[in-house]
């Protein structure tokens, strides 16, 4: 590894270490996710502004095991009990009317060349972002909590299979077929992980949990990496590889002792949002053409439009499909958050140009409105239903009264 290289991955950690002052200091008046904040401080940091990172070969390498990191935690969150049955169902009916709305706007806005790509990433939902701020703010494991997951989950993977039937050219039959070989692998993997343990193996993943060996902790890192080799080898996109890793590793923790899951579930956690997921964010921020879509007065305007249009393709249906499942101010909560995407917009944005479906400028304003959405639309949720909260707590003591 050269000097330079060093040098980027400390400034890249710097930032990393800053997000979190700056998410503080901004606290008292505005709720910001530090993700946000750390594809804002890649800008600065980027060839945009300061030019103390490119996107080198050792940066990129280790931007894509965050990413792979941030999709193992999306899937690993996963209750399948919680989502079956009518969240589930629900949350896939709103994402296919979000499917056609999106490629109908997509096609209208960037004619057939780059429809597609633009239709795919307006249906993206944002887990892996929002599952930070759900937990955060205790709204995990309840009633609401599940419909986000459950929007959430199908907002994440559904793309992912449409990006790999959308950009697989003239050979859908080929898709198909990797397709199940991939799955059917994963179904052997779950089958796997969800029975009873070795005796010899659960002996030594208990014994090593306390040690420098962590067997558990490197057979769950092994998983991830392995699926994500083997979604890139297959020729799907890896975010499914890593997503997939999450499910198997999930159903491989659960077959043992509880204490030792959240032991080392904590440790997972640990290396994900403390280590590499940050660096994915900080990079996404540094490939952003921020120039190109400066000099594209269209493209610049398409930001606030691309915002909007999120909110219509994907907060709308879901808030609709939940209309007697949920109060007001949850529905609407629903639906914003719903609407919030940023890592698969940044992945199908990226494909897309790679592809030569995308240029370079709507790319960056896809990218840019999914930061705006991440940092609007779940603050917004959370103000709609804290404040109706207090609002009807209110009502409540009145009554007393």
């Amino acid at each position: 590894m050269s000097l330079d290289s060093i040098v980027m991955i400390m400034v890249i950690f710097f930032v990393a270490v800053l997000a979190p002052f700056v998410v503080d200091r901004l606290s008292p008046w505005v709720a910001v996710p530090s993700v946000v904040v750390e594809i804002l401080l890649g800008i600065v940091v980027g060839p945009t502004l300061l030019g103390w990172v490119t996107d080198t070969g050792v940066v990129s390498a280790l931007s894509d095991l965050g990413l792979a990191f941030l999709m193992f935690l999306a899937g690993y969150e996963i209750q399948f009990n919680k989502l079956r049955g009518d969240p589930l169902r629900r949350s896939v009916i709103s994402w296919l009317i979000s499917l056609v709305v999106g490629l109908a706007a997509g096609l209208l806005l960037g004619g057939l060349s780059s429809g597609v790509v633009i239709g795919l990433a307006l249906t993206t939902t944002a887990l892996g972002t929002i599952l930070p701020i759900l937990r955060d703010s205790g709204a995990a494991g309840t009633r609401f909590g599940d419909r986000v997951m459950a929007v959430g989950t199908v907002g994440e993977f559904a793309p992912i299979l449409a990006i790999a039937f959308a950009l697989s050219g003239e050979r859908p039959r080929h898709t198909i077929a990797v397709l199940a070989v991939f799955a059917a692998l994963a179904l052997v993997g779950g089958w796997l992980a969800s029975r009873p343990r070795h005796p010899r193996l659960g002996r030594l993943v208990t014994a090593t949990l306390g040690t420098s060996a962590q067997l558990a902790v490197r057979l769950c890192v092994l998983v991830v990496v392995a699926m994500f080799a083997l979604s890139e080898w297959l020729g799907l996109d890896p975010v499914l590889g890593g997503f997939t890793a999450g499910i198997l590793v999930s159903l491989f923790l659960k077959s043992g002792d509880p204490a030792e899951e959240a032991v080392v579930s904590s440790r997972l956690e640990g290396i994900g949002f403390g280590f590499l997921i940050p660096i994915f964010f900080v990079v996404s921020g540094v490939a952003l053409d921020i120039r190109s879509l400066l000099a594209e007065p269209i493209a610049l305007v398409s930001v606030p439009a691309f915002l909007v249009l999120f909110l219509i393709v994907r907060g709308i249906p879901t808030y609709l499909l939940h209309v007697g499942v949920l109060e007001q101010r949850d529905r609407l909560a629903l639906g914003l958050f719903a609407a919030a995407g940023l890592p698969l917009i940044v992945v199908i944005t990226s494909v897309g140009v790679k592809a030569g479906q995308l240029d370079a400028a709507h790319a960056a304003a896809l990218v840019l409105a999914g930061v705006l959405s991440v940092l609007i639309f779940p603050i917004v949720g959370g103000r709609v239903r804290h404040l109706e909260a207090v609002v009807a707590r209110g009502a409540d003591e009145q009554n007393e009264i």
